[in-house]
């Protein structure tokens, strides 16, 4: 299935339409054994379903059995909120969730996970190897650093470079995913430095909370990180890949997204205080039902249907754009910005991506900057115009000039040591493959 085809004007001599075929989840099931193989072709989709439910019922469970409140193991350490533990797993939770997101090329499908834990895994050490060093004064106990809010600090990092490897995925060699967390981690730190330092301008100024929601620091940090790394990169034969989905892939992707939907909260209210966390939950959930109406109305008005591959994304957009309000903003004006904020990423999926593809001459695989980027943009300009505080603008500048130049920067650094690489946005690359004859899903390279 192709998305957004069109009729290239000469960026690309040898490309007629750009083909980003947002596929989702990636259909055929590769089997180690071919009993297994025979068994998952013929799987009832709800089983699947109820499998997958059941397994999340097991990891929301530590949210169900350990009580919430203040407690220290030691007198030296201070007192922790024990709900940032479970906000931690529910971070980590939405990160692998993500990766089941973009699992959406029937032929790329292991890559996906094996780029999402390896990238994930070495921005999280390495961010907190950087908090070691740059935050803990000498002669300082290192223990003192493993808190919850340096835990959850290291998870979001991680969760924000595995949405920028969504722009080049499948584009890189497998390894160098790692070298993509280890780069991405100091990135990460300036900005969030950045974000510090005009947070404080914003305060001093009696204008509230930067960017409590995270929507600059991490999703539209993501998004220009990645568009640094696939201008750099450069590798336009992405543009000619055949992404195909089918009717089980899609189906898990609406399932990695509605449970992304359900554990929003937990991500932008994971540094608040118990007091301001239920209002910021209900604008959070309230920004999203706005963007789960629009956008499906959206599509309905443009397409006639409902394209699943663009539903599925859009519908997050709520709660993207009212980050960085949702302190300040009422919970029933919140539906109304995430309707905008629906309608808007639908907009950019279907006309905005081809046209900014064929401009930068690369491609956005996932369409992160769709999403994040743009209903990122939006948090800042209602932001702006609540305050009218020029802090925010220049904060939003400042991050998106730091993550292009330094997301190009470590695009040069990937494109000369790829290396030679045969095959783009496919598994047979990497992967050893045990498969039923009779029923082969991938040919031998």
């Amino acid at each position: 299935m192709y998305l957004f085809p069109y009729r290239n004007t000469g960026h690309m001599a040898s490309v007629l339409d750009i083909r980003i075929g947002m596929v989702w989840l990636g259909g055929h099931r590769v089997s180690t054994a071919c009993n297994v193989s025979h068994m998952v072709r013929n799987m009832d989709t709800k089983k699947v379903l109820m499998t997958i439910a059941i397994a999340a019922l097991f990891v929301a469970t530590p949210a169900i059995i350990i009580p919430t409140g203040s407690v220290s193991a030691d007198p030296g350490v201070a007192v922790e909120d024990t709900s940032q533990f479970n906000k931690h797993l529910d971070i980590w939770f939405m990160t692998f969730l993500i990766a089941i997101l973009m699992m959406f090329i029937k032929k790329f499908e292991w890559g996906v996970a094996v780029a999402v834990l390896l990238s994930a895994a070495a921005t999280y050490v390495v961010y907190l190897l950087l908090i070691a060093f740059i935050e803990i004064e000498p002669g300082t106990a290192i223990d003192t650093m493993w808190t919850q809010t340096n835990l959850i600090r290291a998870a979001v990092a991680s969760i924000t470079v595995v949405v920028a490897i969504g722009c080049f995925i499948g584009t890189v060699k497998m390894w160098q995913y790692l070298l993509v967390g280890v780069l991405f981690a100091p990135v990460y730190y300036v900005v969030e430095y950045l974000c510090g330092y005009f947070g404080g301008i914003m305060a001093d100024n009696g204008n509230g909370v930067m960017d409590p929601g995270g929507a600059i620091l991490v999703h539209m940090c993501a998004a220009y990180f990645g568009l640094g790394v696939i201008i750099a990169i450069r590798e336009k034969r992405a543009f000619n890949e055949p992404m195909y989905s089918t009717t089980h892939s899609i189906t898990f992707d609406w399932l990695a997204s509605m449970l992304l939907f359900m554990l929003w909260p937990s991500f932008v209210t994971a540094f608040l205080d118990a007091d301001a966390a239920s209002g910021a939950t209900a604008v959070c959930y309230m920004a999203g039902m706005g963007s789960i109406i629009s956008a499906y109305l959206a599509c309905m008005f443009l397409q006639k249907k409902v394209n699943p591959g663009i539903y599925a994304f859009a519908l997050l957009a709520g709660p993207v754009c009212m980050s960085p309000v949702m302190l300040i903003i009422d919970p029933f004006v919140a539906v109304l910005w995430g309707m905008v904020g629906g309608v808007v990423s639908t907009l950019c999926f279907i006309y905005l991506q081809p046209w900014l593809c064929s401009k930068l001459g690369v491609l956005d695989v996932m369409g992160v900057h769709n999403l994040h980027g743009m209903a990122g943009w939006l948090g800042v300009i209602l932001l702006f115009l609540m305050t009218m505080e020029l802090a925010v603008l220049e904060y939003a500048l400042s991050m998106v000039a730091v993550t292009l130049v330094c997301g190009f920067a470590v695009g040069l650094v990937l494109r000369f040591t790829r290396g030679k690489m045969d095959l783009l946005l496919d598994d047979r690359s990497d992967f050893i493959f045990n498969e039923d004859p009779a029923h082969p899903e991938h040919e031998e390279i």
